[in-house]
């Protein structure tokens, strides 16, 4: 996500650390450079020339060239105003008390609408409602059998009346949702290859005689400016309540995130980050800015790992860790954890320094199975104490999980690296450590968040 951009802005910062001493000259030159990468990167004209005419006039003043370290405050400025530009985030749902929430996704044909719908179905789901996904895109070829399939993969019922238009297929689903106690109604309606005024139409009666509790503008982020110029104009018909990007996981360069909050005025609601319908995320400006810079986004890293980490099986493991008697099970079990939390990539590239050093990088899944694999072929004794696997127990082991025994050799070598790195770890009181080279006040400020998110954790399980 973002690599792109990420790798531009990291190259011109480095430049801008690297100057002996800081000038408003220089300073000018490095905003330039962000200028033209941020262009590149498809991002509204205007947008771009706004972003950096506030980021110069924070950055040239006498307490950025004087401060002790003036390119990462540079840096700071522009998370800060990157963080302004796609915010105040706002991923709320203003659900009706006591009656139906009517959502109606809109957009153009192809930016995902009818997958976003099941996955916005399945996250409401997760907080205890009912929803009901109505197909009232009767244009597009095997769309109602598409949101059928994905309703039943969810467990989700989904409404659907053939040879009626699609306004009455929305009424019909109302008085379906009041009828069978369901208290949220998305309504994944149809979209075109281009916005024409029968598809506007359609929109605007369905809007009239629905009345819907919110309206989000559908778009794929992979589009960059043409989705900033779809939004608007929808917005300019249908007064949206905010923004779903969907694509973001794929090799976007980040125009659309950037510029459709400040053209529109609408926020950005949910982001989809990979294909499956558990997929859909709540769109945060801060960490998004972070990860744009290459900072990581230890916030969600702990937030995914919270939703597939057992608490009992968490404090099993720290008092392991504390006593250093970590065993392969152990470890495999971590591993098939850290699956379930997504793509090995995208987990890495939440982490503090290691996302921008991964620009390029391919990242082999197959692995994760082979180690795994290797594992499974170990004995119970073997797990426990790996340092009695030598020789002829390497060959059996190779034989067994179909590698080879340098493979099995890298994987015991990898396990002692770790145990010793979790031993460090526990003898720091479990604090968070910072990754060399972060700035004092992105370490601090990562703290923060740790330290606030553990007491809400806390607070919930009281």
């Amino acid at each position: 996500m973002f690599e792109s951009i990420t790798g531009s802005l990291d190259t011109i910062f480095n430049k801008l650390r690297g100057k002996g001493r800081l000038t408003e000259e220089n300073i000018k030159d490095g905003l330039r450079e962000v200028r033209i990468a941020l262009l590149e990167a498809d991002t509204n004209y205007a947008v771009v020339k706004d972003f950096i005419q506030k980021v110069t006039d924070r950055a040239v003043g006498d307490d950025v060239i004087r401060s002790v370290t003036p390119g990462q405050q540079i840096v700071k400025i522009v998370h800060d105003e990157m963080e302004s530009l796609m915010g105040p985030g706002d991923s709320t749902i203003p659900f009706v008390d006591g009656g139906i929430t009517i959502l109606m996704l809109v957009g153009l044909q192809g930016s995902g609408k009818t997958t976003t719908s099941g996955k916005l179905a399945s996250l409401i789901s997760s907080k205890g409602r009912r929803p009901l996904l109505v197909a009232a895109d009767i244009q597009r070829p095997a769309a109602i059998e598409q949101l059928q399939v994905l309703g039943k993969q969810l467990n989700i019922p989904v409404f659907s009346e053939k040879g009626v238009n699609p306004v009455n297929v929305c009424k019909g689903a109302i008085k379906f949702a009041k009828a069978n106690n369901h208290d949220v109604v998305i309504l994944d309606t149809a979209g075109r290859l281009h916005i024409d005024q029968k598809l506007m139409l359609e929109l605007k009666e369905i809007n009239s005689k629905v009345k819907p509790t919110q309206i989000y503008f559908v778009c794929d982020s992979m589009t960059g400016q043409d989705a900033v110029n779809s939004a608007k104009e929808f917005n300019a018909q249908l007064c949206l309540n905010g923004v779903i990007l969907t694509k973001l996981d794929g090799d976007t360069r980040g125009g659309a995130a950037l510029s459709i909050k400040a053209v529109t005025g609408k926020p950005i609601k949910f982001v989809g980050m990979g294909e499956k319908l558990d997929k859909l995320e709540e769109f945060h400006p801060d960490r998004m800015a972070s990860r744009i810079l290459g900072m990581g986004d230890v916030v969600s890293l702990v937030e995914k790992a919270q939703k597939v980490i057992d608490e009992e099986d968490a404090a099993k493991l720290e008092k392991k860790i504390k006593q250093g008697s970590l065993t392969l099970d152990d470890f495999l079990n971590q591993l098939q954890q850290i699956k379930r939390m997504g793509p090995l990539k995208e987990i890495m590239g939440m982490i503090p320094g290691l996302g921008k050093r991964m620009k390029g990088m391919q990242i082999d899944e197959k692995q994760m199975q082979n180690v795994e694999a290797i594992i499974h072929s170990m004995t119970r004794e073997e797990r426990i104490h790996p340092d009695i696997i030598e020789g002829n127990r390497k060959n059996r082991i190779a034989n067994g999980s179909g590698t080879n025994v340098l493979d099995v050799s890298q994987l015991l070598k990898q396990f002692k690296q770790m145990k010793k790195m979790f031993k460090q770890f526990a003898g720091n009181g479990g604090n968070f450590m910072p990754p060399e080279g972060m700035a004092p006040h992105d370490a601090m400020k990562m703290s923060r968040k740790l330290r606030s998110k553990r007491k809400k954790v806390k607070r919930k399980k009281r």
